[in-house]
């Protein structure tokens, strides 16, 4: 509904939302339903391609992309409908199981959350240890580490290979 606003293009466009507003009042007021669809405006920047640029006055509807918007409400009973619907609703799980080392329940096909944690705690002392004993994580050799707990002696296939001892007793998960 952009207006060129010439000499009277201002109160040309003042008249006729005016006379668009007594319009829509009186068949209001009769209860006729207007058969045009709802316009809502969105703010978004059209630019008119005019010969005559230098001459238009920029109005505040130039600005303005209207799209149709809702006749009414929706009821509550419509919008709880739609929410409750029982696609959208959380699935029972059917493959929780109890974790054989600790207890925790957990799902069937994934690590234990609580034992991961302690993989994961048992991961980053070894790192730092081996940070310590080498003195950065860039002075690492490339040669494959293997990690001795306390009363564990070298098998003789890890002739070569970088040794980290933890003064711990080896924990029950992680194996040699």
């Amino acid at each position: 509904m952009a207006m060129s606003a010439g000499p009277g293009g201002g109160v040309f466009s003042l008249l006729l939302r005016c006379f668009l507003r007594a319009e829509q009042n009186l068949l209001r007021a009769l209860g006729v339903q207007p058969l045009h669809p709802a316009l809502a405006p969105v703010s978004c920047p059209l630019k008119e391609l005019d010969d005559d640029a230098s001459n238009n006055v920029p109005s505040f509807l130039d600005s303005i992309f209207w799209m149709a918007a809702p006749k009414s409400r929706r009821t509550i009973e419509v919008n709880r409908c739609r929410r409750r619907n029982p696609n959208k609703l959380i699935k029972v799980k059917n493959n929780i199981d109890t974790c054989p080392a600790c207890g925790h329940l957990k799902l069937k096909h994934i690590l234990c959350g609580y034992c991961y944690e302690k993989v994961r705690h048992e991961t980053h002392l070894i790192r730092r240890e081996i940070e310590a004993v080498e003195g950065g994580p860039f002075k690492a050799p490339t040669v494959e580490t293997v990690i001795l707990y306390e009363g564990e002696k070298p098998h003789p296939e890890d002739e070569g290979k970088r040794i980290i001892e933890r003064k711990r007793k080896r924990p029950s998960w992680f194996s040699y």
